[in-house]
């Protein structure tokens, strides 16, 4: 009898990609996820005959082997077993046999080959049949990454298209982005992006193990989308320069990132800022099937000392003094979020995780954040893995100014300690609308739960037990704050104040404020107060002095007075970043030594003429830039 020759593959492409939603997904290559059965056919040089049996194997990365479950050996069975790989032949018409092919819902994601040979006395040789590429299925119970909603699915998964919100959180924009998760080559980027970290340089085999783990994926994709510790996706550049490269603002998604990172030999691409790597990171992690959304939060702090506030250095005029001050607060900053469980923590942590790919602080010696359990930022749990501190300053540090006089001491300053975190957003499910989904990180601000889960996250973090021992925070520059005196608020001054706009900013236009002054008190005071304005980044980071002037106010029994501010379209045209923000900041020094800071955060707004020419006289529209 002439020995069996697998004369043909057929991979039931269109009947597979159906079924394991995987049909948008472009090339030869059959795409399927893990846990749920796909089907192919055989064509064989003569029946099989009845002792004879095909016995599979499948195997992915180098070095493959059945210890580090990335190789498997299996025969035909009729038992079915959730837990291994296994097939089952469907159907057999002569020389042509349909098997059923299974993935244990935790098997390694990644390409992978695919072989046999047939069971019998005389030895033969693997037959190659081809190679296919197996990702996470959220569709699956079993798996890690499963989320129990279609509506969700289709939105998290498989939308190619999404929003992402910047601006003040008094003014908040939408810009579309095209992930472009299906489009040509996409696929083989992203798991070349696998392939590419330094865990697989130095050992290959062990690395591709780990890749059934969600929690293992997405943190070395947070590392590989920016390119501080490799040859990573994206360059960032927050310096408002950016010759020799794009400017972030350009991009409008993330297939033209990705195919210059590839075709460049994996060159990092310049540049990009928060937005860019939140959109490459949901780009590549909806691709590999696990779902993701983008999520921008609104005055967004950046604590580098890990004691959960930020600390701003300013001197008499409001200005933030850059060498003493290492934390921030950005007007925004984006990062995403992905669904799976944490089997690291426990199901109670299960759901949406924090991942951030800006490179902002290191983690374990590299710059990548998450995945962050979201109900552990919110209960306070910062001790859990991975990076909760940082996650959780992000979104409820307390905001504390501090004065910093010639002979180097310091005062606290009265300003609003609750503003940071505020209408952290994504895009609605089904629609460009936007949602609100602060409450899923933290408890309403300034409630007693708010409180007592801030209290909870600093003993957590610095083993501070309730009767306040002390806990000292090392800082930069050999100072040193105490956990206990952050806590003590500063002097509500007698006054109050705010800056109000009296007319909408309007780029090339002067700019005209009001600074209102309002007496709490039934005796009459006297205010200096001491302006300035700078145009900023959206990190907040001064570029250019534009504004500096006092004032003496005398306010009497709870008046209220204003102070008109006047900016020349002069005195910013020429320091104005792409970001187009200006940061305004009045120190107000009352009489009896208390101190308070006004800021405000202005954003122009772009505005086009447009001449329409009709019959008879033409007409001027004006309208913003969108």
């Amino acid at each position: 009898m002439a020995g069996l020759r697998v004369t043909e593959v057929d991979w039931q492409r269109l009947r597979n990609g159906t079924a394991h939603h995987t049909q948008e997904y472009p090339g030869s290559n059959l795409v399927v996820r893990r846990g749920q059965r796909f089907t192919f056919t055989l064509e064989l040089n003569r029946p099989l005959e009845s002792e004879e049996t095909l016995i599979f194997t499948v195997e992915t990365g180098p070095q493959a082997s059945e210890a580090l479950h990335t190789k498997a050996v299996f025969q035909t069975s009729e038992l079915e077993r959730g837990d291994t790989w296994m097939a089952v032949k469907e159907a057999q018409t002569e020389n042509t046999t349909t098997f059923s092919l299974a993935s244990p819902p935790n098997a390694v994601i990644g390409r992978y080959q695919l072989s046999t040979r047939v069971s019998s006395r005389r030895k033969h040789s693997d037959r190659k049949l081809g190679e296919f590429v197996l990702l996470f299925n959220p569709w699956c119970p079993e798996d890690d990454v499963f989320l129990d909603s279609e509506e969700e699915r289709q939105e998290y998964v498989l939308n190619d298209s999404g929003i992402i919100f910047r601006g003040v959180e008094k003014r908040i924009r939408a810009q579309g982005w095209n992930f472009g998760q299906f489009e040509e080559d996409i696929l083989n980027i992203c798991l070349s992006i696998l392939d590419r970290t330094p865990s697989y340089q130095d050992d290959p085999a062990t690395d591709v193990s780990h890749r059934h783990d969600p929690v293992y994926i997405t943190r070395a994709v947070s590392a590989m989308v920016n390119s501080n510790n490799d040859r990573g996706v994206v360059q960032g550049q927050w310096q408002g320069k950016y010759g020799g490269g794009t400017s972030p603002l350009h991009w409008r998604g993330s297939v033209a990132i990705l195919h210059k990172w590839f075709k460049g030999r994996f060159k990092p691409v310049k540049y990009g800022q928060c937005w860019v790597f939140a959109g490459v990171m949901c780009t590549v992690l909806r691709c590999l099937g696990i779902a993701t959304r983008v999520v921008s939060n609104f005055n967004s702090a950046h604590d580098t000392d890990r004691n959960l506030s930020v600390d701003k250095y300013v001197d008499s005029f409001g200005r933030t003094l850059e060498d003493l001050t290492e934390d921030s607060m950005w007007n925004f900053h984006v990062w995403n979020e992905s669904w799976f469980a944490r089997r690291d923590l426990g199901p109670s942590y299960n759901g949406w995780q924090v991942l951030d790919a800006t490179p902002q602080e290191e983690s374990e010696g590299v710059f990548r954040c998450g995945p962050a359990s979201v109900t552990a930022i919110r209960e306070g749990d910062v001790h859990l893995a991975h990076d909760g501190p940082f996650v959780f300053a992000e979104v409820n540090a307390d905001y504390i100014t501090w004065l910093w006089n010639e002979d180097e001491s310091r005062e606290r300053v009265y300003s609003d300690t609750k503003k940071i975190g505020r209408c952290i957003s994504t895009k609605a499910v089904g629609s460009d609308s936007r949602v609100d989904i602060t409450s899923l990180y933290k408890y309403p601000e300034g409630s007693r739960k708010e409180r007592q889960v801030y209290s909870k996250a600093v003993k957590k973090l610095f083993s501070v037990e309730a009767s306040g021992r002390r806990a000292r925070v090392r800082r930069g520059g050999g100072r040193g704050l105490w956990r206990d005196d952050l806590l003590q608020p500063a002097t509500k001054p007698s006054i109050t104040g705010k800056f109000k706009v009296l007319e909408p900013p309007v780029l090339g236009h002067d700019l005209k404020l009001a600074l209102c002054l309002t007496s709490l008190t039934s005796r009459a005071q006297r205010v200096q107060v001491n302006l300035s304005g700078a145009t900023i980044l959206y990190t907040r980071r001064p570029v250019a002095e534009i504004l500096h002037e006092s004032h003496t106010v005398k306010l009497g029994p709870e008046e209220e007075k204003k102070i008109p501010i006047a900016i020349s379209y002069s005195q910013y045209k020429e320091d104005l970043t792409e970001d187009k923000k200006i940061l305004l900041a009045a120190m107000c020094l009352v009489t009896k030594g208390e101190k308070l800071l006004v800021e405000k955060d202005i954003t122009l707004e772009d505005f086009i003429t447009i001449k329409c020419a009709q019959p008879g006289s033409p007409r001027e529209g004006l309208g913003p830039i969108q």
